[in-house]
C-alpha cells in the first residue's frame, strides 16, 4: 500500500465517524443529558455498526474494482450524485429541521450497539465517503488489501471517536455546538459536496472512454 493510500483509508474512516449525521448528534444528545462516560459507552457501541458497515461498503468497492473500471466508475457516479444530495440538504437545512439527537437511555453501550447497525444511512454514506477519498486510487485496490483496509478504517474511525469522546459532555462545547449546529451542519454539507465533485471528476471521464 502507497503511503497516499494509506492516508486516504485512514481519512475516510475519520471523517465518516466524525461528521455530523444520526450517531454524532445522538452522542451530543447523551452526552448532554448524562455525561461524557455515557456518550462514551454510546460510541463504543456504535463502533461495531461502524466496522460493519465500512467493511461492507470497502468490500463492494473492491469487488466493484476487480470485476472492471467500468463498475467502479458507475458506483463512483452514483456515490457522487448521493453525496452531492446528502450535500445540498445539509447547505439549505433551516433550524430544526435536523433529525433530533436520541434521547438518554439506561444503557448506551447497547443503546449503540442497536443504533449502529441498524442506521439506514450508513452503508449508502460510507460507500460514497470510501468512494470519494479512494476513487483517484481506485487502479491500487486489490483483494489482498481489504484485511488492511478494514484495519485502517477502523483506526480513522476510533481517532474520530476519541476526539468526539474528548469533547462530548463539556458544557463550554456542549453551547457552541447547539448555538451553531446549523453552521456546522452547513459547512459539512459544503465538504460532501466537495467529496462529491471529486468523485464525479474521476469516474465520468472513464465512463466516458469506455463508451467511446
Amino acid at each position: 500500500m502507497t503511503p497516499s493510500l494509506l492516508m486516504a483509508v485512514l481519512a475516510s474512516g475519520f471523517i465518516y465517524g466524525i461528521t455530523p449525521g444520526p450517531g454524532v448528534l445522538a452522542v451530543f444528545g447523551i452526552g448532554a443529558s448524562r455525561g461524557r462516560r455515557a456518550g462514551a459507552g454510546f460510541l463504543c457501541g456504535h463502533l461495531l455498526g461502524d466496522v460493519v458497515w465500512c467493511s461492507t461498503a470497502l468490500i463492494a468497492i473492491v469487488g466493484a474494482r476487480e470485476i472492471g473500471s467500468t463498475a467502479f466508475d458507475v458506483l463512483g457516479v452514483f456515490s457522487g450524485l448521493y453525496l452531492f444530495w446528502l450535500g445540498l440538504r445539509a447547505v439549505r437545512a433551516r433550524r430544526g429541521s435536523a433529525e433530533a439527537p436520541q434521547g438518554p437511555t439506561r444503557q448506551p453501550f447497547w443503546h449503540g450497539i442497536l443504533f449502529g447497525l441498524t442506521n439506514p444511512k450508513a452503508y449508502p454514506v460510507a460507500v460514497a465517503t470510501f468512494t470519494a477519498l479512494l476513487s483517484s486510487r481506485a487502479e491500487l485496490l486489490q483483494w489482498s488489501m481489504l484485511p488492511w483496509l478494514i484495519i485502517l478504517s477502523f483506526i480513522g474511525g476510533l481517532l474520530a471517536y476519541a476526539i468526539l469522546i474528548g469533547i462530548v459532555g463539556a458544557r463550554q462545547v456542549r453551547t457552541l455546538y447547539q448555538r451553531h449546529e446549523l453552521a456546522i451542519t452547513r459547512l459539512c454539507g459544503v465538504m460532501f459536496i466537495g467529496f462529491a465533485i471529486n468523485a464525479l471528476v474521476h469516474a465520468l471521464p472513464g465512463l466516458v472512454t469506455n463508451k467511446a
